[in-house]
């Protein structure tokens, strides 16, 4: 086979052999790059059936997209024989690292982190290995974990039955119970075999031991692992208690999902499991709750040695002084309970609204921070990306109606903690608890409040559990951006408030769902933002100094009122309210430009991106705003570095598209149009953009045909007449370009207040018929 071509693979060298194939390495020469190719043996793909199931597996499997699976490039057959191209990866297999002997406590809890990661992301797209083993993992000369083989246990499985003597064909040694006995076996089987592998990582020995394989069938069904801790020394008690979940002969008493075990997983990396004695677990029964306790015992160690000076005072004033930023790093979910997550994030985001609140902080918003969920990355460094000097990180627990949030202040240039407590609260008295714990951060840091502040965050209106538990729910939806989100959203807010009718935050809430559904074109503007404008005006009924409720209503009076002192007015009460609301300087960005006040609008989305430096939406917006300001080099340059940083926001694509329209490089905008058109799901504005440019460039059938498509979208969906008037505009229709105008005009179309700024327009500047225009949308200088 060496030097022979299948395909476009040239065979270079044999790299190994197994149960279910030979593994080559191959260049690829189409490509020009390094592949393994793994062919697999004619007896397991003896019949057309058998064909097709690996053929439907391996298709699942090259679905996986994760740095710690193995990627699938394709499936093929040559000379009668199936193959399937995988990734290259150099370096070694976990099974080689075992034999060389035990791995170091924290690297195995390193490499088990990765592969717990791996198999969480293919179990959410419904794969399960059926075959972890050390020998289907790669461990990268860099040190990252990679699973292999996905796809093809199943198809082994059809050829491993046991037999009449109870003997079971296979790597029985990583086998679950359920495996063993040749029963039907779900996801929770992998979890087993990730127990095994574990337990081997850290001893150097199998839990189950037998000198042929019907005794290692039996130790599995039968026995318990001897004690790791008894094997070796400096073995975590809660590493012991994490094996001994997954190892459950019962597959619903192991950890039921892979996010449960890397709740645990990345309690052990931060290192609390090594502090604790085996004294601090006694007369705690269930393996949750002894987490809780145990993160709360030692925060609350922490917090005595700082209550008695002997913790975070070590800091001077000096150093005190420079802490005037902050951000809140997602909270981890204790729970266990992914459908807890809204809650978690929810809480996240009051953290940081609370804190938000605090003139004196500049903290980053929730869209920069989440970004950094179960991240990896040191905290300096996410504090060098962030430009903060101080982080928070914790967690929260719900057990019933009891919520408790662990929060950690933490010196974000030395990584040094400079505060930690644990709170616990009825889920009623939650908003007290936020308050307190904000208090308190800005009292370690020295930062003065304002009495106004003070009362802010002193409050303590209790919450109806229902309502808030909807309400995170309804934000959590919000915070897709998207209009099945804005959609749900609008929802979960509706119900909350038949539980609680008075609540501001909710209303608050509903008001931007409202306002985003009719700024996106998901609703007629006539039918979005009257009602974002009543539920914003309830908003400040209950409460006048809710900054979000000002914020809304600000952005549907020059959305859709064009009442422009009121809406600055308004705009302007939420940045006093809350100087630290990135959405709110985002708005009001949007509402300088339009009125023409291009120097303030810079000013604004600069200070928006500083608070929410990771926002695309909010990076897209400084592009926007260096297109209307005429500095397409400036747009062009910024908005490549947002395509680069996330290149599926279509967002992104639109804005670059009409930065390289403006400055004439029509060929690239028809690309960065096509593009984002084709991200958007071919969205009525993203379709108009790319018809502009085309007609710009002369492509003026394209251009038309897309015109007409627009115009005869169903009439349920609605196809905003700006967009219509912007496609005229660029194929130089004046009339026509006119009469759509007005049309937006009358239907008042979110951007046709973008009239006076958007340079597509200015070949119409000294038309009488635009002065007009602008004059009855009071635009007018």
């Amino acid at each position: 086979m060496i030097g022979k071509t299948i395909s476009h693979y040239k065979i270079l060298e044999k790299l190994g052999e197994g149960g279910m194939g030979v593994v080559y390495k191959a260049e690829d020469t189409r490509l020009k790059r390094v592949v393994a190719l793994k062919f697999l043996p004619s007896s397991i793909m003896a019949s057309e059936s058998e064909k097709t199931r690996f053929v439907h597996e391996a298709q699942a499997a090259a679905a996986l997209n994760h740095p710690n699976i193995c990627t699938i490039y394709e499936i093929d057959e040559a000379d009668g024989q199936q193959f399937i191209a995988m990734e290259f990866v150099e370096g070694a297999s976990l099974k080689e690292k075992i034999a060389a002997g035990p791995l170091k406590i924290d690297e195995a809890i390193n490499l088990a982190t990765q592969i717990a990661e791996g198999l969480q992301a293919a179990h959410e797209k419904g794969i399960t290995h059926r075959d972890i083993k050390p020998a289907n993992v790669m461990i990268t000369n860099k040190g990252q974990a990679k699973i292999m083989d996905f796809g093809l246990a199943k198809l082994a499985e059809q050829k491993t039955r046991l037999t009449k003597t109870g003997m079971t064909v296979g790597t029985v040694a990583y086998m679950s119970p359920e495996q063993a006995q040749g029963v039907d076996a779900d996801h929770r089987s992998d979890i087993w075999s990730f127990g095994v592998m574990l337990y081997e990582m850290i001893t150097g020995q199998h839990p189950f031991k037998g000198l042929y394989e019907q005794a290692v069938v039996y130790s599995i069904m039968n026995e318990e692992p001897e004690p790791m801790t008894g094997l070796r020394t400096g073995v975590p008690m809660e590493l012991e208690r994490n094996v001994n979940k997954a190892l459950a002969k019962k597959p619903d008493e192991r950890y039921q999902q892979f996010d449960e075990i890397l709740v645990d997983l990345r309690l052990l990396q931060k290192g609390f499991a090594s502090r604790i004695s085996k004294q601090t677990l006694a007369g705690v029964k269930s393996p949750r709750k002894k987490r809780a306790y145990l993160s709360g015992a030692v925060v609350g160690l922490i917090a005595l040695l700082i209550g008695i000076g002997f913790y975070s005072r070590m800091q001077t004033e000096e150093q005190q002084a420079r802490y005037d930023s902050i951000a809140v790093l997602p909270l981890e979910n204790l729970s266990a309970d992914p459908d807890q997550e809204y809650l978690v994030d929810g809480m996240t985001e009051a953290l940081i609204a609370e804190l938000a609140q605090i003139s004196a902080l500049r903290v980053i918003l929730r869209t920069s921070v989440m970004r950094y969920k179960d991240t990896s990355k040191p905290l300096p460094e996410i504090a060098h990306e962030l430009n903060v000097n101080t982080i928070v990180e914790g967690s929260v627990l719900r057990v019933g109606e009891r919520v408790r949030i662990t929060a950690q202040l933490i010196d974000a240039a030395t990584d040094r903690h400079l505060w930690a407590k644990s709170y616990e609260r009825d889920l009623r008295d939650i908003l007290s608890l936020q308050g307190e714990v904000a208090q308190a951060i800005a009292s370690e840091i020295r930062v003065k409040l304002t009495p106004q502040e003070e009362t802010q965050l002193a409050r303590t209106r209790p919450v109806n559990p229902a309502a808030h538990d909807l309400y995170l729910k309804g934000r959590f939806a919000w915070n897709k951006r998207t209009p099945a989100g804005m959609t749900k959203s609008v929802e979960y807010f509706n119900q909350a408030l038949e539980h609680d009718p008075t609540n501001a935050l909710i209303w608050a809430g509903l008001a931007d769902s409202y306002n985003q559904l009719g700024y996106r074109g998901s609703l007629l503007p006539r039918e979005a933002y009257p009602q974002a404008k009543a539920a914003a005006a309830k908003a400040l009924q209950a409460n006048p100094a809710l900054a979000e409720a000002h914020a809304a209503m600000g952005y549907a009076l020059f959305n859709y009122d064009w009442d422009w002192a009121a809406a600055e007015r308004a705009l302007r009460r939420a940045l006093e309210l809350n100087p630290n609301y990135a959405e709110a300087h985002h708005w009001y960005s949007h509402y300088l430009m339009d009125t023409g006040r291009v120097e303030e609008s810079l000013e604004e989305s600069k200070r928006a991106l500083e608070l929410d430096p990771l926002s695309m939406i909010i990076s897209v917006h400084l592009g926007w705003h260096y297109i209307f300001a005429r500095q397409y080099d400036l747009a062009v340059e910024h908005l490549k570095k947002v395509v680069a940083h996330d290149r599926s926001f279509y967002s992104a694509h639109l804005q670059l598209g009409r930065a390289y329209q403006f400055q004439g490089a029509l060929a690239e905008a028809i690309a960065e149009q096509r593009k984002g058109a084709a991200l958007s799901g071919n969205s009525t504005e993203a379709s108009a953009a790319l018809a502009v440019a085309l007609a710009l460039a002369g492509q003026r059938e394209e251009a038309t045909r897309i015109l007409s498509q627009l115009k005869q979208m169903p009439t349920d969906q609605y196809v905003s007449s700006f967009d219509i008037a912007a496609v005229y505009a660029g194929l130089g229709a004046t009339t026509q370009t006119f009469e759509w105008l007005e049309k937006a005009r009358q239907e008042r179309a979110s951007r046709v207040i973008e009239l006076k700024a958007d340079p597509l327009f200015d070949s119409l500047r000294f038309d009488p018929r635009l002065h007009d225009l602008l004059r009855r949308m009071n635009l007018a200088e």
